[in-house]
């Protein structure tokens, strides 16, 4: 077992939070706009399939990983992974494993807190009327003149992040657990009641059809690789934030049952929510557009047309901004819990002071949509793009990477068969099989693809 059984920022209360704090980092913006886009374009269960394949085969082994990691340490990643490597007798190089998820989880929320502020806005925009009657045209200059409003947007920017410091600086118990039990909850009925309104569209069955008919012949080589990208996007990995939480993890809960209800949860949040957008879109003639175009434009449309769609508009954007805020503590956490332990401080300081610093570098992705939209980086990246391009497609795989080979190599096998409840059987065997070989291999497969797709 850890060295010590309770971590100093505090624990969760029981398995079950753990449960829904993992799920909550790991439900955010992407699976309530990426996956269900790209499931329809690759042949909706095909994609499905083979997506759930590369959950169990890379996606929940890396994750398993990180949770032993955090439970073993008890520590902030950093220090995690330099006590690990030091009781292992390896290189004390490993401590890079944990600066860099530490750096790429501060990054990332540097510019998901200005789209998260995005989504604060639509609440408003949706709440108070705006879209009632709109048509595309003015849909789409709705979104590109706030975009080009830079002081709309910081204010935006500025609240949400505001939201995050003050419950990242109360602590675990009141401050993570009190947020979790709140808004994860609320997040799974407003999905129920907007999966049933969007039963009453009239395009259920053609949104139903664009996700779930199996089409293989339109899932190609490119697809299966967007699948094993986002299968180990979507679980929050490679960031530090599920190693940080694991320090929290209760010793007497199971890692293995805890990952996959923890992805189970992750996957129906994401397949619920095309089964919400794509059967309004298609109920109202629209082209169920990627990214910021989908759920800054082409929603607010929908919405606009339909019956109550004031109510359920506002209750979508009111989901999207729990998700987002469920992700955004997760990120924060684990640079807090290192310099907390680094230099003994208050864990409030320690909030306010990082959350300015990221308000202050997230500043630059704002103004990338408008004073320095020209402004260019490396080739055609702008300081968001660069940002979220380093990252999202070099840091987070390759500290996923880093970790299942330290975990399967690394870390003596007592430690990883005491935390896994492992014996000398069948699953021994395949957890080895997968963390040594499989989905190692499958990161690099990832990473590759995420930077041949970048210079091409």
């Amino acid at each position: 077992m850890a060295a010590t059984d309770v971590s100093k920022h505090g624990m969760w209360s029981s398995q079950w939070l753990f449960v829904l704090a993992a799920a909550g980092s790991a439900v955010g913006l992407g699976n309530i706009w990426k996956f269900p886009y790209m499931a329809g374009e690759n042949g909706g269960g095909a994609f499905v399939v083979v997506y759930l394949l590369c959950v169990a085969l890379i996606g929940i082994p890396i994750m398993m990983s990180e949770v032993l990691l955090g439970r073993e340490g008890r520590l902030s990643p950093i220090n995690t992974m330099r006590s690990l490597a030091l009781k292992a007798k390896g290189s004390p190089l490993w401590v890079i494993v944990g600066w860099m998820g530490v750096l790429a989880g501060f990054l990332i929320l540097s510019y998901y807190s200005m789209i998260a502020g995005w989504a604060f806005h639509y609440v408003l925009r949706l709440a108070d009327g705006t879209f009632t009657g709109a048509d595309g045209e003015f849909a789409s200059q709705a979104f590109e003149s706030f975009l080009v409003q830079p002081w709309q947007m910081i204010f935006w920017h500025t609240l949400f992040m505001a939201v995050t410091i003050f419950i990242v600086a109360r602590g675990v118990s009141r401050g993570l657990e009190v947020a979790i039990k709140i808004f994860m909850p609320t997040l799974f009925v407003l999905m129920i009641v907007l999966v049933g309104y969007s039963m009453t569209s009239g395009g259920f069955a053609e949104g139903f059809a664009f996700m779930f008919n199996f089409d293989w012949a339109r899932l190609s080589v490119d697809g299966v690789l967007q699948a094993m990208g986002h299968a180990f996007f979507t679980l929050s990995l490679g960031m530090g934030a599920i190693m940080a939480y694991g320090a929290y993890m209760p010793g007497s809960a199971s890692i293995a049952k805890t990952v996959v209800a923890i992805a189970v949860l992750d996957t129906l949040v994401a397949l619920a929510a095309g089964l919400v957008i794509f059967p309004i879109v298609f109920a109202n003639g629209l082209e169920p557009g990627q990214g910021p175009g989908l759920m800054f434009v082409t929603m607010p449309l929908a919405f606009g047309q339909m019956p109550l769609g004031t109510l359920f508009g506002t209750a979508f954007f009111v989901l999207v901004s729990f998700a987002a805020i469920t992700s955004a503590i997760s990120l924060l956490e684990p640079a807090l819990a290192f310099l907390v332990e680094r230099y003994n401080a208050q864990r409030h300081r320690v909030a306010i002071s990082l959350g300015v610093l990221c308000w202050v570098l997230g500043l630059g992705s704002v103004f990338s949509f408008n004073y320095w939209k020209d402004f260019h980086i490396v080739r055609e990246l702008n300081f968001f793009s660069f940002v979220d391009y380093l990252s999202a497609n070099v840091m987070l795989p390759l500290g996923g990477f880093l970790i299942v080979l330290f975990v399967g190599w690394v870390v003596p096998r007592a430690i990883v068969e005491e935390q896994m409840s492992l014996s000398r059987g069948f699953r021994n065997i395949a957890w080895q099989l997968l963390v040594r070989v499989v989905a190692p291999v499958g990161v690099l497969v990832v990473f590759g693809y995420q930077i041949y797709g970048s210079l091409n």
